[in-house]
């Protein structure tokens, strides 16, 4: 047995099993980062609201009550987070300031949050199903509201001007290929030269740059799906050239403290980009650019919702941006095909009440067909 079990053990606790279940199921099946996001959300909420309760006993109603009180509870208040703030210290800004003087600043958890624990420890008590410890796993009888997307993509105004400001950057290139491709962050951070075709026009995404505790290291592409070749936008294809031309140069000032990766976007010695700088510097963009100060992520969101209101097909899109399924594209962006309905409907409309477009400009409306009651 995987988790070490031979029989149903009856005084095993909740806390227990996902202990067990992280390091023996969990850990050698999921890259490292979406292993250390488990783990934390397992000690965050799973093992101090449930972690006491025997196993076999949990029920529906408990894992219910469980999510609705972690969905309403102050997690400031929770985890003591402003009670760690030093109050004798100079910054006021590090001194407490909401929940440690009675001032609770009602610091919820998102929807999507809790449907992530949710999930989690469902995938957890189905792997105990499996292994004939648990008759049921009653984290999927549990039902959630529809999380409704929380992103607000660039309109077609604003990401011109995004892209206007982007050219200036030195990094620019790959402001550029992130809003006209839509690829994640980690895609594009690890993408190589040797991926790239530009007499062809067209790159292939083989793998992702993750920040580890041991720092940054390459890790497969999220699903099999990721794993794409794409065309690149002719605009994206002139500034790589401009853009290899500029590191070969960093490379020769560099000399032998250049690392030689092999990757596309660069600092000055050839090492990878920072995360952190790569959002620092998307938002100093938007606001010179002045649009709304997005996350970096939602220049994908931004050039999914653009190219399916200039009707590219569903389909298309979710080869695109690497979705395994295509429902996953469309639950993402419903409000996008909500909007595409209502400009039909309305399309629609203006057709019927449009005298202009009747092929019998002036005839006689023809009489009306009687039907026998």
């Amino acid at each position: 047995r995987a988790l070490g079990y031979s029989s149903p053990v009856p005084n095993l606790t909740v806390g227990d099993y996902l202990t067990s279940w992280l390091v023996t199921v969990a850990r050698p099946r999921l890259r490292a980062t979406t292993f250390r996001t488990y783990q934390a959300m397992t000690t965050r909420f799973l093992i101090p609201g449930l972690g006491s309760r025997r196993l076999g006993a949990l029920t529906v109603s408990e894992v219910r009550e469980f999510l609705t009180r972690i969905a309403s509870t102050c997690q400031c208040c929770a985890h003591g987070t402003d009670a760690r703030r030093d109050p004798a210290h100079r910054d006021p800004a590090r001194r407490p300031r909401c929940c440690a003087i009675g001032r609770c600043c009602h610091q919820t958890v998102s929807p999507t949050t809790v449907r992530y624990v949710r999930a989690l420890l469902s995938t957890a008590l189905a792997d105990g199903v499996r292994e004939d410890l648990l008759g049921r796993n009653v984290a999927a009888a549990v039902r959630l509201p529809t999380v409704r997307s929380n992103f607000e993509p660039f309109t077609a105004a604003e990401a011109r001007n995004y892209l206007r400001v982007a050219k200036t950057h030195r990094h620019g290139t790959l402001f550029e290929l992130a809003l006209r491709t839509g690829l994640r962050q980690g895609e594009l951070l690890g993408l190589k030269w040797d991926d790239l075709d530009l007499d062809a026009g067209h790159l292939t995404v083989r793998r992702t740059l993750a920040r580890t505790p041991g720092g940054a290291t390459f890790q497969d592409v999220k699903t099999h799906r990721s794993a794409r070749r794409i065309s690149i936008p002719q605009e994206c294809v002139t500034s790589l050239r401009w853009y290899h031309r500029r590191q070969q140069q960093d490379r020769r000032d560099a000399a032998d403290a250049w690392r030689n990766l092999g990757l596309v976007f660069t600092r000055s010695t050839g090492g990878p980009l920072d995360a952190a700088y790569v959002h620092r510097n998307h938002h100093t963009l938007c606001d010179v650019a002045g649009v709304r100060k997005i996350r970096f992520h939602d220049l994908r969101h931004s050039a999914a919702s653009l190219l399916l209101e200039r009707g590219v097909e569903l389909i298309v899109v979710k080869d695109l941006l690497g979705h395994a399924q295509i429902n996953t594209t469309a639950d993402i962006y419903a409000h996008v095909r909500l909007r595409l309905q209502r400009q039909a409907i309305e399309a629609m409309g203006q057709a019927l009440n449009d005298p202009d477009d009747d092929d019998d400009e002036g005839e006689p409306d023809d009489p009306p067909i009687l039907v026998p009651a």
